[in-house]
């Protein structure tokens, strides 16, 4: 087998231990520091005393789920993987979540491994990402379709429910991310020869739950048991997350949230639409509601709405396409006119009459925006090479946790 394979002009190596890269969806660094100061999470705190360490990043913008665990596959910005949000507008005009494997524009550095007959596995909680994660044939299968997919060719496996010992939660279960990490340390057991393993989570708790809480502190000290089986196995473990989460929302709990669409049609601004990047089928996580929107109108409009967003209360950064498109590392072709950027406390929306927020988990919490860009980088060994200035800097990206995982660790070297 080859020592090492490139991906996206990078080479990685390949590695000798079996290795796991989790994506905390909405891992806020936050949870995380409060967890260790109050001795909730001991694994992991064990882990960072014994060599681990734990540094902070950036996310990709928007800061959402598809983009991001995209370019922590892949190891490269939206402009080259083609992923710049869940939903976008093609350039024939229609909208389209993007979920298919045919938006995909670069391949993941585990699909290139697995061609090179590297074992690898895509765990994920949503089915949403499977396809995108399980492109190239990677074996992948997800939380919430579990009943519907099969490991047999790779692994053996048929029914993944028999194997983890129980039947799977829903995706708005609590214990959606746990199954996750479950399924892969069962499919490890089974098939002691899996090398490379990428498992994402679900931010369901982080949406309704804020760091300290009772339901956060139970979250985290299971991720934590299982992160200590893992770890127990003999994994090299890297953690990192997609995105961070913010409130959107008033002491009294009422949303927070600017309506584009109404707020533009107030001021009599010609547009053509408003897309929300953040748009997925999990509605009751965020009803399509975060930090950063999309706005489709004609050139000689532009300056009046460029004005008039600029002067909002709670709008913090407006591009046009070409702008955006270097500023974010976004494809142009599936960004709008204008990229509008909210603040912590703010949510965007289209019009109030298009957005049911009856069925959120709580008072809305979500993001998108750059004040949830602040992600954690976790290793399980020292930091070694030519990434250790930027890493211990805190100037990596969550795109860069592969990199440091397979080529940058102490027990890789």
């Amino acid at each position: 087998m080859t020592t090492s394979i490139m991906a996206n002009g990078r080479a990685y190596r390949v590695p000798q231990a079996p290795t796991m890269v989790l994506t905390v969806d909405g891992g806020d660094p936050e949870y995380f520091r409060d967890a260790l100061e109050r001795g909730q999470m001991p694994r992991l705190a064990a882990m960072l005393t014994d060599g681990g360490q734990m540094r902070l990043g950036a996310s990709e913008m928007p800061s959402l789920t598809n983009p991001n665990n995209l370019s922590i596959v892949t190891g490269v910005s939206p402009a080259l993987h083609g992923i710049p949000g869940n939903y976008c507008r093609l350039p024939d005009g229609s909208l389209q979540l993007l979920n298919s494997p045919e938006f995909l524009r670069a391949p993941s550095i585990h699909s290139v491994m697995h061609g090179a007959g590297v074992p690898c596995l895509m765990v994920t909680a949503k089915d949403k990402l499977r396809r995108l994660l399980g492109h190239g044939n990677v074996p992948s299968v997800s939380v919430e379709k579990v009943h519907e997919h099969s490991l047999a060719t790779d692994y053996g496996i048929d029914d993944i429910e028999t194997l983890v010992g129980r039947p799977a939660p829903g995706v708005y279960d609590f214990g959606a991310s746990h199954y996750a990490m479950e399924i892969g340390l069962a499919v490890f057991r089974a098939n002691p020869h899996v090398r490379l393993m990428y498992v994402s989570l679900t931010d369901r708790v982080q949406h309704a739950f804020g760091p300290g809480t009772p339901q956060s502190d139970e979250y985290l000290a299971e991720l934590d048991r299982l992160l200590g089986e893992y770890l127990d196995e003999g994994f090299v473990v890297g953690i990192t997350a997609d995105h961070g989460m913010s409130a959107k929302h008033g002491a009294e709990g009422d949303p927070n949230v600017i309506y584009l669409a109404d707020h533009l049609d107030r001021a009599g601004i010609v547009f053509d639409e408003v897309v929300l990047p953040i748009t997925d089928p999990y509605v009751k996580h965020h009803g399509a509601l975060g930090s950063f929107a999309w706005v489709y109108l004609p050139e000689s409009a532009r300056a009046r709405a460029i004005d008039l967003l600029s002067a909002t209360a709670g709008i913090e950064e407006i591009y046009g396409r070409e702008e955006a498109a270097s500023i974010f590392e976004h494809p142009a072709d599936r960004i709008g006119d204008l990229a509008i950027v909210a603040g912590a406390a703010t949510a965007l929306g289209t019009r109030s009459s298009e957005h049911d927020l009856t069925g959120l988990h709580g008072p809305l919490r979500s993001h998108g925006g750059r004040h949830e860009q602040l992600i954690p980088l976790i290793v399980s060994h020292p930091v070694t090479g030519d990434l250790k200035t930027r890493f211990d800097a805190n100037t990596l990206r969550s795109r860069d946790v592969h990199e440091l995982v397979l080529n940058h660790l102490a027990q890789t070297t």
